[in-house]
């Protein structure tokens, strides 16, 4: 997607970003995950914008991102092994790691808890945006540039879209660079490195980087999140509904979506579909009023889910009806996404469908 330079352009736009930020305006970037809408880690007035602009509740921390010079001991505690074995293998990239906040850095970013996520982007933009920040000292507080719990951009036009108010004369957000469309296009993997000696590492968030890639140079497997832990951190993107359209969202057994599809288009029921390349299941009679076939591959499919629901939301169906995807380790990020986008969607067939 994004090239391994920026051009002249690009540079002269991300100064300015820079500037911005410094003076505590919000930025709207792209990095390899999904667009995020940043702010000075540094400056709670600066962080409150951001929650003021996305409705998006206090106490929901952020993620702060770190340029690759960064000296990541000036906003934690300390940094454990295992923390330097996973920066050496994954970063710059996809990868968040939960460790302790220093005890300088604003609460502001964590929602009050006493821990901080952190992590290096890969993409271009970010990466120059992040270097001509505070001298590639600063951290830039970013979650995803939307609406909270609404789907993540992967363009700059998505991130128009959605702030269209926001960035109008006078409004909040200060700019928005554009670095193309995101390359994994679902977001980072968050792992929990503050309670290794009870817990070990605990897997908050799947994303690209898989568990089985964490364990592989960790010597361990990370254990999954319980939600019933009331000690495991707060972290971006893990409550239960989350990343939804507009439009209802269901997820179906490859086995049953000929005869739902059937019964919602004998209730005369506007359906969107979305399935993956190798769909038998539908009945080629069955009339839809959108269609959309992303690729049977987990990373291919993850870069165009988030794009593929913003334009099925476009067609005012009555649900979205997503194909069931693969059950294994690759498909695991992908998976999570679509469970919580489809999170309060429970009970919508029986609204569908006449008694």
């Amino acid at each position: 997607m994004h090239s391994s330079e920026v051009t002249r352009i690009e540079v002269a736009c991300v100064a300015q970003a820079a500037k911005l930020l410094e003076a505590g305006g919000l930025v709207a970037f792209p990095t390899e995950t999904v667009y995020g809408l940043g702010a000075d880690a540094e400056n709670p007035s600066a962080i409150a914008a951001i929650y003021a602009a996305k409705g998006r509740p206090a106490n929901h921390p952020v993620i702060v991102h770190l340029s690759p010079e960064a000296n990541l001991e000036y906003w934690v505690e300390s940094v454990p092994s295992e923390a330097q074995r996973l920066i050496a293998a994954f970063w710059p990239g996809p990868l968040t790691l939960i460790l302790k906040r220093a005890a300088h850095i604003p609460a502001a970013v964590s929602g009050g808890q006493d821990s901080i996520g952190v992590r290096c982007p890969s993409h271009p933009v970010a990466q120059a945006l992040l270097r001509a920040f505070k001298h590639g000292q600063g951290g830039i507080a970013a979650p995803s540039a939307n609406k909270f719990g609404r789907v993540s951009p992967t363009t700059a036009q998505h991130v128009r879209d959605e702030f269209a108010s926001e960035l109008a004369d006078g409004g909040v957000i200060a700019a928005v660079l554009d670095g193309a469309q995101c390359d994994v296009g679902i977001e980072s993997t968050i792992l929990d490195l503050t309670r290794l000696a009870t817990h070990g590492p605990v897997l908050l968030r799947p994303g690209h980087i898989r568990i089985d890639q964490l364990a592989a140079v960790l010597g361990v497997v990370p254990v999954l999140a319980d939600v019933a832990d009331k000690a495991t951190p707060r972290a971006s993107g893990t409550l239960a509904s989350h990343y939804a359209p507009r439009t209802p969202v269901l997820v179906v057994a490859i086995d049953d979506v000929a005869e739902l599809l059937g019964q919602l288009h004998a209730a005369q029921r506007r359906v969107a579909y979305l399935h993956y390349t190798n769909d038998s299941s539908r009945s080629e009679s069955v009339n839809v009023c959108a269609d959309l076939c992303l690729p049977e591959d987990a990373e291919l499919f993850a870069q165009g889910l988030y794009a593929g629901l913003r334009q099925l939301d476009a067609v005012n169906a009555d649900v979205i009806v997503v194909q069931a995807l693969p059950a294994t380790p690759d498909w695991l990020g992908v998976n999570d996404r679509l469970r919580r986008a489809a999170h309060d969607s429970v009970g919508i067939v029986a609204s569908l469908l006449p008694t």
